[in-house]
């Protein structure tokens, strides 16, 4: 079986993180990614850490994909560019507005160049309001979401979430929006522009406090780790450390009590709904934390899940890529890199019988290392490859 985006060509000119991440995920299910670099390799190869002089920044997106550099100073290049859009799906750009109209590629040049081809434009702010022409950066746009406003405690104010969430979900809504629009193009035989950002992605995550907001006029703030609308639900203190458990119903909350050994807790006047245990949860919480305490976080996971009840420890990342759950349900893949060897790397959660269990296929490309085989499939004739490589207009930075 074919992988699902098969035969789906895509001019990826993104750079940093959302759109990377976006075209990981088409790469990931079959489509061809062409990673166009400038001279000298994007922006995200000189971030850290490091190993043996590769940026692990760059290997955490770029996986399924191969490298093109070309020299988008030299308007040879540009003039490149475009010819190649002839013969794409896909053409996706993460710049700042107006830098793909400078190169002389604004959707309804792209269009005009190939009526067929999607091009999906992810900006920091989104288009049509007065923020439209600011840089966009992940932080900046957690804070101007509202998301940073209900992360943190009461002692700490507003704290960031720990991996950069605006970037990495303006990725996926724009790997949705392509593939809807690919879907669309089965039927009308026509391109269209796809647009989303990351402040716009982050609002689209607000759910239930977003909707809190908008209907209630009721502004939540920081959440800390216990769930904003349920109780008990949130992090409790075993003897090894702290551990995840939700008691979601009546039910669930009457097993728990039974459980720790303190039945009465069913009927006490202050617990008996989840409304009255929200309103009293600074009562209800040590009471849970004085049995949770005495026996470790692994233990009381496994009782409760006996018991129908969510729970789970907490984890830092080596724990994390330690567990032979993440593992074995083969959450993390390895494949073989031309430089570093045995390559251990985050596989795509999708499970698709086309995809038959593996998602990752070729590991995050060298600089430069598909030039000649890209233009080659192009069409573009050996002595002129040879012409553009002469004259800096295309690099082959690394064999």
């Amino acid at each position: 079986m074919a992988l699902p985006l098969a035969g789906v060509k895509v001019l990826d000119l993104t750079r940093a993180l959302a759109g990377p991440f976006c075209t990981m995920i088409l790469a990931d299910l079959g489509a061809e990614v062409i990673k166009v670099e400038p001279t000298g390799g994007e922006m995200i190869r000189g971030w850290g850490p490091f190993k043996e002089g590769i940026s692990v920044y760059y290997l955490s997106v770029h996986r399924n994909k191969r490298s093109l550099v070309v020299n988008f100073r030299d308007p040879a290049g540009l003039e490149l560019l475009r010819e190649m859009i002839r013969d794409v799906d896909v053409v996706i750009e993460n710049y700042k507005p107006g830098v793909m109209e400078a190169m002389g590629m604004s959707w309804e040049a792209i269009h005009k160049i190939n009526p067929r081809v999607i091009m999906c434009s992810v900006t920091g702010m989104g288009r049509g309001g007065p923020y439209e022409d600011w840089p966009g950066m992940d932080q900046i746009a957690q804070g101007m979401s509202g998301l940073m406003s209900l992360t943190g405690h009461a002692q700490t104010g507003p704290v960031r979430v720990g991996i950069p969430i605006g970037d990495v979900v303006g990725g996926m809504w724009a790997a949705l929006g392509v593939q809807a629009a690919l879907f669309q193009r089965n039927v009308t035989g026509v391109g269209q522009l796809v647009e989303t950002s990351l402040l716009g992605g982050l609002i689209g995550l607000l759910n239930v406090q977003g909707q809190r907001q908008l209907t209630l006029d009721d502004t939540p703030g920081v959440a800390g780790n216990d769930h904003p609308v349920i109780c008990p639900y949130g992090v409790f203190e075993a003897k090894d450390g702290p551990f995840n458990l939700a008691a979601a119903t009546n039910d669930t909350y009457a097993k728990l009590c039974e459980l720790i050994g303190m039945p009465e807790l069913i009927t006490d006047a202050r617990f008996t709904t989840n409304a009255l245990r929200m309103k009293n949860r600074e009562e209800l919480k040590p009471l849970l934390n004085a049995k949770f305490i005495t026996r470790g976080k692994m233990e009381w996971t496994l009782d409760l899940v006996k018991l129908g009840l969510p729970a789970g420890p907490i984890f830092n990342l080596k724990q994390a890529f330690e567990d032979p759950h993440i593992s074995k349900a083969g959450m993390i893949e390895e494949i073989d890199h031309p430089t570093l060897g045995r390559l251990r790397v985050l596989a795509n959660p999708i499970r698709m019988e086309a995809m038959q269990g593996k998602s990752v296929r070729t590991p995050p490309p060298l600089l430069g290392q598909h030039s000649r085989e890209v233009l080659r499939e192009f069409g573009i004739a050996e002595s002129r490859i040879n012409e553009l490589v002469g004259k800096g207009v295309v690099s082959e930075v690394e064999e």
